[in-house]
């Protein structure tokens, strides 16, 4: 007897669906082929992580609970950002630690939350993609994927897949790139050194494209790129390792 295939709800973050809409088919797409019933819950809000930043503990518990109520029914909830991912893994539970109908469900949803590729390759075992990207990549670690989560080799082992491509590392792949959601806002001129020295540690590579898992570090360095005239390519890891970069130009280049 065939087992069922594993219900996935993608959860497709806001910087995604507003900027980025491609990574978000780039992830089902590679759910789908990795033998996932995918669903992308329309009730879906953010997960809050800017007001959890800030402070605001009630408007952030408030979005945490509908996204509860949205994700819990699912086998797995997965998200092309270790950011999300993250605060709804790690920080969720502790938002309703006093709330006895929401604790259990927080921590059940936490506890089946994962990264897009952490999910990929560490639950479901995926080892190999099937695309191509002729070029030369160098991958940032994006914080909260890093440090909560434990992302770092899944990535790489399944780019390593990918016909055509060459992984080459940064001198300090692991360093912040200065985003850190409200962390640029409130502190800009500490945020633009940092994605200034991320620039300069990409250039060293030589690589003609950069790769993240997270779309506001992408976007964060894209910037930066495009400003010092940097003819390097960004992409989310999820358009290569789905092999759809022919349908979408890089991040913050026309068509």
């Amino acid at each position: 007897m065939t087992p069922p295939r594993p219900r996935v709800a993608l959860f497709v973050t806001c910087l995604v669906d507003l900027y980025r809409p491609s990574v978000g088919f780039a992830a089902l797409k590679l759910l789908e082929e990795a033998g996932c019933e995918v669903v992308v819950p329309d009730t879906q809000t953010c997960c809050g992580q800017p007001a959890y930043n800030s402070g605001d503990r009630a408007t952030a518990t408030d979005l945490a609970r509908a996204v509860v109520d949205a994700f819990y029914p699912y086998d797995y909830t997965v998200a092309p950002s270790g950011s999300c991912a993250g605060q709804i893994a790690h920080h969720y539970p502790a938002l309703f630690a006093d709330d006895p109908h929401y604790r259990g469900k927080a921590e059940a949803l936490g506890a089946k939350t994962h990264e897009l590729t952490s999910f990929l390759f560490d639950v479901l075992g995926l080892k190999s993609v099937s695309a191509r990207y002729d070029g030369i990549a160098t991958y940032h670690d994006s914080c909260s994927g890093l440090r909560e989560l434990g992302v770092k080799a899944q990535p790489r082992a399944l780019l390593a897949s990918v016909d055509g491509l060459a992984v080459r590392e940064m001198a300090e792949p692991e360093i912040c790139c200065g985003f850190g959601g409200t962390f640029c806002v409130k502190y800009p001129d500490i945020s633009t050194r940092m994605v200034g020295d991320k620039a300069k540690d990409v250039a060293a590579t030589g690589a003609d494209t950069l790769l993240a898992g997270d779309l506001g570090c992408l976007l964060n360095m894209a910037g930066k790129l495009k400003r010092d005239g940097s003819s390097v390519k960004v992409r989310h890891v999820a358009e290569v390792l789905a092999g759809v970069t022919g349908d979408v130009a890089p991040i913050g280049e026309a068509r």
